[in-house]
Parts: structure tokens; C-alpha cells; sequence
């Protein structure tokens, strides 16, 4: 009987992609801070992993139906780009945190594997 991975650590290595990808996100919004006309994209984290937790019918991982959601500045530019660095670090340093927390759960989820394995 073999062991099934994706069951094994069943959220969390989407949690882990998903936490990914929004990291990618938010480090193109700092990236483009000067861009005029840049428009600051996000995800809706809660959204995206409950619509891949109920895709559970064969839909792929990190299937972004909802498409990218834009952020309201809280003070426009002038320009019309609508990053505030202040924001996006906060969200930033926050995802990075979270996918440090999902890491650890995966870590988690693997080494029980392992003690499974070795009879312990």
C-alpha cells in the first residue's frame, strides 16, 4: 500500500502554494511603487483556498477563478498608481509570517510521516 502525499499533508502544501503566489504579488506591487499607473493587485487568500478545498472534483491547484483583485488607495497619486509601500510591506511581512506558520505545519505533517515509516 502506498502512501498518497497529497493526502498526507492535505492543506497545507496548498496553503504553501497559495502563501507563494501571493508572495509574488505582493512583491511586484512593491516592485512597480514608482510605475505610473500601476494598479496594486491582491488576493483573497480565504477565498481562493476554499475554492480549491471544494475543487476537490479535479480542479487545479491555485485555480484563481476570482481573478486578481485591485487595491483602493487610501491616498491616490497623481499619477494613478495606487501602491502605498506602507500597505504593502504590512501585507507583505504578514504573508511571510503566514507562510512561515504553513511551513511549519507541512514540516509537521512530514515528520509524523516519517515516525509512521519507521515503525515509532
Amino acid at each position: 500500500m502506498g502512501i498518497n502525499f497529497a493526502q498526507a499533508v492535505a492543506v497545507h502544501g496548498d496553503a504553501l502554494q497559495l502563501r507563494t503566489e501571493r508572495t509574488r504579488i505582493l512583491a511586484a506591487n512593491i516592485a512597480n511603487e514608482n510605475t505610473p499607473g500601476y494598479q496594486a493587485q491582491d488576493m483573497d487568500f480565504a477565498a481562493v483556498m476554499a475554492s480549491n478545498q471544494a475543487g476537490a472534483d479535479g480542479a487545479p491547484p491555485l485555480d484563481t477563478d476570482n481573478g486578481p483583485l485591485y487595491r483602493v488607495p487610501y491616498h491616490p497619486s497623481g499619477d494613478g498608481n495606487t501602491v502605498e509601500i506602507g500597505v504593502e510591506q504590512a501585507a507583505f511581512a504578514q504573508n511571510a509570517s503566514d507562510y512561515q506558520t504553513s511551513l511549519t505545519f507541512l514540516s509537521m505533517d512530514l515528520k509524523g510521516i516519517a515516525k509512521a515509516i519507521a515503525g515509532q
